[in-house]
């Protein structure tokens, strides 16, 4: 056991299922809500979301540890929920926007790959924002190709172009902001 953990051992998981462990777990509930719908923007979500936080954390599957604050950790299990929450719905493909009087037979389930038509689009906007950069003025212009364009890590391109860090985000952000207007 490491140093850390021998004074400050970890509570037991019914420690937190005390009445009055357990009302301080759920005066958190309310901002636990409000941080999964804004993240989920599904209020009904959010709240299942919360009651699986809750869930787990009375069965003794998420423990706490005691090396944060109680909202911070609640704040981390609610965080992972989410996320299992959006990959367990990202398999599949809300059927919703079928009309019911459509041949079953004749029914596609689109893929979430662009079509010919998208990749077109794509490579017209790719193309006029390539003109767009050759434009911009040379110092802003260097920034953004080599830093974007060529992938460079910020210290090569400084030591490039012979500027600061803090100088090469206020090209960057003005190029952006250039080629955005």
């Amino acid at each position: 056991m490491t140093a850390l953990a021998e004074r400050h051992p970890a509570p037991p998981a019914a420690a937190l299922c005390s009445p009055l462990a357990w009302h301080e777990v759920l005066s958190h509930r309310s901002y636990l809500v409000r941080f999964a719908q804004r993240r989920l923007h599904d209020p009904m979500l959010a709240e299942d979301v919360v009651h699986d936080v809750f869930e787990a954390v009375l069965s003794g599957r998420a423990s706490f540890a005691g090396r944060s604050a109680l909202r911070s950790w609640l704040t981390a299990v609610l965080k992972h929920k989410i996320v299992d929450t959006i990959r367990r719905r990202a398999r599949f493909d809300p059927l919703d926007a079928i009309d019911a009087s459509e041949d079953a037979a004749a029914l596609a389930v689109e893929s979430g790959e662009a079509g010919p038509e998208e990749i077109a689009e794509q490579r017209q906007r790719l193309q006029r924002t390539l003109e767009r950069i050759e434009t911009l003025p040379e110092g802003l212009r260097d920034a953004i190709r080599l830093r974007v364009l060529d992938d460079q890590p910020t210290a090569a391109v400084c030591a490039t172009l012979g500027i600061t860090e803090e100088n090469l985000f206020v090209r960057m952000h003005r190029a952006r902001k250039h080629l955005a207007s």
